[in-house]
């Protein structure tokens, strides 16, 4: 009687381990194929250099970036190139939901305040190739007055943005973006622009390419195809390197643009280059 319990026992047992393992490694199987079906990501921070990437904070995640351009580098040594003047942005931005993020900003270029947020419609796996991220804002020009515009209304203070970043990841390396890009500026200076184009059309193109666990080479340029040829402005760009150091990003670059806002870059770039820096801290 005793053997007959023994024996019922150990099956059971065996039974019992059996189907623990069988459940083990399904869902080990599961886990794999998770984290198998997403692509490495493509950009490991929130922007190329001026230019928004596909990157999203992760929900719950609050992020502090501060941004200097400084002066034109060409203004020499009574400005210590360019190090003497800077425009500086001060951005909080916070994801209250996975794959959502909220923005608000204050700008000393044109004492901007802004609203931006960005949302992701689509990710890079083995199955689908692209990752897609739409990004929009709302910009609000505090310096204009109206002793410059004596017929200035509130509403010619707004500037907007609309882009669709897409971007697709190459290998561990390197990782490449277009950007769709939609401006809307509610009031221009026909000094500068020469001719009004208050709806702007513009294609950016950024690239990615890791040359250490911690340093990347970062480069992006855009397109404006609305800008009159004698305008004073042109087509924005910066090249530089990220530097990751734990909860930090160093993020130094070259670029033309004194903006960091995309209505900013993307339709008052000036041509003269300058350095800057974008410094991201993650909590």
């Amino acid at each position: 009687m005793y053997h007959k319990k023994l024996i019922l026992l150990c099956f059971i047992f065996i039974t019992t381990t059996l189907n623990a393992q069988d459940d083990l490694l399904k869902e080990l199987e599961k886990t794999d194929k998770y984290i198998d079906e997403y692509i490495s990501p493509t950009f490991k921070t929130l922007k190329i250099g001026n230019l928004q990437s596909t990157k999203i904070a992760e929900k719950g995640d609050f992020y502090l970036i501060v941004s200097h351009r400084f002066g034109p580098i060409s203004e020499g040594l009574d400005t210590f190139l360019g190090l003497d003047n800077a425009n500086t942005k001060m951005e909080l931005l916070y994801s209250f939901w996975d794959g959502i993020q909220l923005s608000i900003s204050r700008e000393s270029f044109d004492r901007t305040f802004a609203l931006n947020s960005k949302f992701r419609i689509a990710k890079q796996t083995h199955k689908f190739p692209i990752n897609i991220t739409g990004y929009t804002g709302i910009y609000r020009n505090t310096l204009i007055n109206k002793i410059t515009y004596p017929e200035l209304k509130d509403a010619d203070r707004y500037s907007y943005s609309l882009q669709a970043l897409l971007s697709r990841s190459f290998s561990k390396k390197l990782s490449l973006e277009i950007a769709p890009t939609f401006i809307r500026e509610n009031l221009q200076d026909l000094r500068n622009t020469v001719e009004a184009n208050h709806n702007q059309f513009a294609l950016g193109f950024g690239s990615r390419y890791k040359i250490s666990k911690r340093i990347s080479l970062n480069t992006e340029y855009i397109h404006n195809f609305n800008r009159h040829n004698n305008s004073r402005y042109t087509n924005a760009y910066a090249f530089g390197m990220d530097i990751e150091t734990g909860g930090h990003v160093f993020q130094l670059l070259f670029t033309n643009a004194q903006s960091t806002n995309e209505t900013g870059f993307i339709s008052k770039a000036e041509g003269e280059i300058a350095f800057g820096f974008n410094i991201v801290r993650v909590f």
